[in-house]
């Protein structure tokens, strides 16, 4: 999966409408190679990222956990330390 997509289940507050549909660029993008369409592409490419994002936020809404929500700062926090262990960074 690109690594640029992140998990956006179970969150405090829940993912916004804004992450979905980055995440679903980032997907249409990872499956056809293009950064940016050409005009020839471009209604298909913009089509499959707003289907993906609505696909995506229906199945937000459908899902079901028993897990405590996941806090945002927190999760945050933990990214920037596995980052600086893995580049080395302070």
């Amino acid at each position: 999966m690109c690594r640029n997509i992140k998990t956006l289940f179970n969150f405090d507050p829940p993912a916004t409408d804004e992450e979905t549909q980055a995440a679903a660029l980032q997907y249409v993008r990872k499956i056809t190679g293009f950064n940016k369409p050409s005009m020839a592409n471009e209604e298909a490419f913009n089509l499959a990222v707003s289907e993906i994002a609505l696909v995506s936020r229906n199945l937000f809404n459908s899902l079901e956990t028993s897990a405590e929500p996941r806090n945002r700062e927190i999760e945050a926090e933990r990214a920037r330390a596995r980052s600086a262990k893995r580049f080395g960074k302070n």
